[in-house]
């Protein structure tokens, strides 16, 4: 003891400084990335019939909130949980066990609970994408069981290979900044799966089904490529130049996806498609990603160009496949998904990587690093098989449970999701013929009937 009375054999801990920046940082890009959410809702919503619209947007809505308390319970420790294992994590931070204000790693300072967060952003958006495939004929409350179960089956694993420390992709070598593989490969083959069990539309084919609401796609384009700034940029874990690259290549591989799918389709209908601007950009996005934290400003031009250009192809594959991915989820999240995976091996730098003054990779091809390209295309295979099989495998199963039937029935198909699940409709159109006593000026409604807007006959004024 000393003279004092202070405890000198066991002196109080100096508390590990917080990095207060870096946490503002984080927590701004989960706001940034959970506003994407409803995006995509009011993405798909404009793409389509008007008597799903409300629907579509809903889902999103609760992707949101399955995911979170998914993640709660024990998607976090799944994804990274401490584990000795390469494919999954531990069960030890269940029910956020363990998940407080201590730093999450020695090179990670931020509180666990604000990386926590921020990842549960990334699993809530990611069921929410891949739902679009399955739009106009698939039933609310197997798709609400179907999000639990994929987060927790598909989702919580691919992300515990590229993220979990260790992974055996990142182990592997994999380079994967913020989501090309547990995001975008992910939902979009689970896409593919989804529309290939639940069948095509009644009248796919012979019946145009024309975007409802440009502008609510518009809307919905400008919610995510704005909280893409959070989805890309917050994935650098501070606030440093790592995370102003990841912004910039963000920003620019978007523009020039959007510029290069509107001239793709210029060619052809010789017309500037704001719906097809809106494709482009979301595609440059996806494309970007994996790469956003390896790559410079000149690559995001390139990735952007290349990828718009490969998800505009793909689009016309489902019409040669014949099967209904009725929003192109596949196309445009997982074929960008991939072309991104594979750039990210081509045109990676160390250097930019190093911007964070932590990171150290051995670069791409632009360094030298041939083998990176191998790494990317096991990464993008491992995640796209893993997706397909399983997601196939649980939609089958759910379909044979009393109950849980996925695609609703051809009367509830024709009247649309919203009125035969919902119960409520986006738009409602009131037409009153209403009668003026001339004398008096008194009104009276002779006839008053809600008119529902289906958008689903195509009328011609001459």
């Amino acid at each position: 003891m000393s003279t004092n009375g202070t405890n000198t054999t066991n002196p109080t801990p100096t508390p590990v400084p917080v990095p207060a920046g870096d946490i503002a940082w984080v927590m701004a890009s989960t706001a940034l990335v959970f506003l994407m959410i409803p995006g995509v809702g009011y993405f798909y919503s404009g793409m389509a019939r008007s008597k799903n619209a409300l629907s579509l947007i809903m889902l999103s809505v609760l992707s949101a909130a399955v995911v979170s308390f998914q993640w709660w319970l024990i998607g976090y420790s799944l994804t990274f949980g401490t584990s000795t294992s390469k494919y999954v994590g531990s069960g030890e931070n269940a029910f956020f066990m363990g998940v407080d204000m201590t730093p999450f790693s020695s090179s990670v300072p931020i509180p666990k609970i604000a990386y926590a967060l921020y990842q549960c952003m990334f699993a809530a958006i990611t069921p929410a994408l891949a739902l679009g495939s399955a739009a106009e004929r698939g039933r609310i409350l197997p798709k609400i069981i179907f999000i639990f179960v994929w987060t927790t089956l598909v989702y919580d694993f691919i992300a515990c290979w590229s993220w979990n420390p260790n992974g055996w992709l990142g182990v592997l070598g994999a380079l994967d900044f913020a989501g090309g593989t547990p995001v975008h490969i992910a939902s979009g083959t689970a896409a593919l799966a989804y529309a290939i069990i639940l069948g095509k539309r009644h009248g796919h084919g012979s019946t145009d089904f024309k975007p409802h609401n440009i502008a609510n796609a518009v809307l919905g384009c400008v919610m995510l490529w704005f909280g893409w700034f959070g989805f890309n940029g917050g994935s650098a874990l501070g606030a440093n130049a790592r995370a102003a690259m990841a912004c910039a290549v963000t920003n620019l591989s978007a523009a020039v996806g959007g510029l290069t799918w509107v001239l793709m389709d210029y060619r052809i209908e010789k017309k500037i498609s704001a719906l097809g601007f809106c494709s482009g950009a979301v595609a440059g996005l996806v494309a970007i990603t994996p790469g956003s934290g390896f790559v410079g400003t000149p690559a995001a031009v390139a990735i952007g160009i290349i990828g718009a250009f490969f998800c505009n192809i793909a689009v016309h594959l489902k019409h040669i496949f014949d099967f209904d991915d009725a929003l192109d989820v596949f196309a445009v999240h997982g074929v960008g998904g991939v072309v991104g995976n594979l750039l990210t091996g081509i045109f990676a730098q160390k250097s930019i990587a190093a911007l964070d003054g932590v990171t150290v990779i051995a670069g791409g091809w632009l360094d030298g690093n041939f083998i990176q390209l191998g790494y990317q295309l096991a990464d993008s295979a491992a995640g796209m098989g893993y997706s397909f099989i399983m997601t196939y495998i649980i939609l089958f199963i759910m379909d044979k449970i009393p109950g849980l039937s996925l695609r609703a029935d051809p009367e509830s198909e024709a009247i649309g999701i919203d009125e035969s699940e919902l119960g409520e409709l986006a738009y409602y159109h009131i037409d009153k013929i209403i009668s003026v006593n001339k004398l008096t000026g008194e009104t009276k409604t002779v006839k008053e009937e809600t008119v529902l807007q289906n958008n689903d006959v195509n009328v011609s004024i001459v």
